[in-house]
């Protein structure tokens, strides 16, 4: 995407950042404000023991409004509470597999 792109990122929108160095980075946007985002790039539940009023832990990754022109828009979910998309959402390619 050119440098001149307006796209301002928003919660539940599907983006794909493939940043100046060639780095591919997808996922939800998880949090949005004027001074960064942060994209969700993994979730998976915590342990029994672990569970209080979160019952899941989310790994994401900030972007900053320099870096937004690299994003591109997927898609939208209506609905932060929709099952994730089978068919978009997979495992980054070279990323190490989470420890169990």
């Amino acid at each position: 995407m050119d440098s001149n792109n307006s796209y301002t990122p928003k919660v539940n929108d599907y983006v794909i950042w493939t940043d100046s160095l060639g780095r591919v980075t997808e996922g939800w946007v998880y949090f949005a404000d004027k001074q960064y985002i942060t994209i969700e790039i993994a979730v998976r539940d915590k342990p029994d023991d672990l569970v209080n009023f979160h019952k899941k832990v989310h790994c994401c990754v900030l972007c900053f409004p320099e870096n937004w022109h690299e994003l591109k828009h997927i898609k939208t979910r209506a609905n932060p509470y929709d099952p994730i998309d089978i068919n978009i959402y997979k495992s980054q390619e070279h990323r190490y597999s989470d420890p169990q």
